[in-house]
């Protein structure tokens, strides 16, 4: 078994204002970082207060140099009015771009996110985007204990379209009919990066969410809540949120995680992987947060990587009852944040471990140097 160590450090993203002599809705983007950024995010009240033209009709958004258009997702991450525009751009390293606001109505996208209750299949949430697929389990499941898994579960798929709901609908998708095919193994483990609290070292696991709400689901992004029942964790009661959210062309959903107890301290938890008995490879980074898995390959399926990268500051990474753990703790709001997911050799994207583990540390240094925004 392969172990690599590196080491970067991970950041908050800002956006700036900025006064020049521009043109108003003149918004200029700039990549710091050496990696191609993921979508950008601007504040919509932030550009409302420049182009007073927003929130007044519909709007087009164009690049400055080419006028092709860009398209993009309002999003308003729960609330009953947008708050944020999401771009579907992509920044070369170091790069800059210039876009701007126009009144009309914009170019409609391809949906490229999805995510929703599937009722017909014992409660599970399932969520994809053109490169992968998730999903997490409901309380249905726990009346099949052979059945039940505790985990975040990889569909991988090997398709930009949305199979979803072609997939549950065949019933079979754990079978390989050109598309992709679902042979991630979950049980009774955290999975491809679910978390638990990590006291005594010993995880102490959550039953399956038993509620949950959509609260952006577009063409670019889809976020989703789920809540789960209260459990105890060595002697208290403690209960969760999770707020999860997947853009197009991304392999890691982002997990903003809720806890609430009664007290002030922290809480101890870990973000796992499920380990497989044959050799892979591991790639660890305890001082960055970054968390890297190339399982060894599944016959004739292939090979998934999987891996998680952390925002709160990592305790220490160890390999232990059948996981790789990044061990952290709750901040003083309880919660914590991280990324999470998985790529397959067969999508053609990611097809060896140094690409995967070159991606998450990508990734990593994106969060590090978030996309800087200028709104004139």
């Amino acid at each position: 078994m392969k172990r690599f160590f590196f080491c970067c450090i991970i950041p908050a993203a800002s956006i700036f204002t900025g006064y020049a002599q521009q043109k108003p809705g003149t918004i200029e983007l700039q990549n710091p970082a050496p990696a191609v950024s993921g979508l950008v995010e601007l504040d919509y009240a932030a550009v409302a207060a420049k182009w007073k033209a927003l929130g007044q009709g519909a709007f087009r958004i164009v690049h400055s140099t080419t006028g092709k258009e860009v398209g993009y997702q309002l999003l308003t991450e729960g609330s009953d009015h947008p708050v944020k525009i999401l771009l579907d751009v992509h920044l070369a390293p170091g790069s800059k771009m210039t876009v701007v606001l126009k009144e009309g109505k914009p170019v409609p996208l391809v949906k490229r996110t999805y995510g929703r209750y599937v009722p017909e299949r014992k409660e599970d949430f399932a969520w994809e985007n053109d490169r992968i697929a998730f999903r997490m389990y409901g309380k249905a499941l726990e009346s099949t204990p052979k059945e039940n898994a505790y985990g975040v579960d990889v569909w991988n798929k090997r398709t930009d379209k949305l199979v979803i709901d072609k997939w549950y609908k065949r019933n079979n998708y754990h079978k390989d009919e050109g598309e992709g095919l679902d042979y991630y193994h979950v049980g009774y483990t955290l999975g491809a990066g679910g978390i638990a609290p990590y006291v005594k070292d010993s995880l102490w696991y959550s039953k399956n969410y038993t509620k949950y709400r959509i609260i952006d689901s577009g063409a670019l992004r889809t976020t989703f809540e789920l809540g789960y029942e209260p459990w105890v964790v060595d002697g208290r009661s403690v209960n969760v949120t999770k707020t999860i959210s997947l853009d197009a062309g991304a392999q890691l959903s982002k997990m903003q995680i809720q806890y609430s107890w009664d007290g002030n301290e922290s809480l101890p938890v870990a973000v796992g992987i499920i380990k497989r008995p044959e050799p892979g490879t591991i790639w660890l980074q305890e001082r960055s947060g970054i968390m890297g898995y190339w399982e060894p390959q599944h016959g004739v399926d292939g090979t998934t990587g999987t891996g998680c990268i952390l925002l709160n500051p990592v305790k220490e990474m160890k390999v232990t009852n059948g996981h790789l753990l990044a061990v952290s703790a709750t901040d003083k709001q309880k919660s914590i944040t991280y990324y999470t997911g998985a790529a397959w050799d067969k999508a053609g994207h990611i097809t060896q471990a140094e690409q995967w583990f070159k991606y998450l540390q990508d990734q990593a240094l994106l969060l590090q140097q978030p996309v800087k925004v200028i709104i004139y």
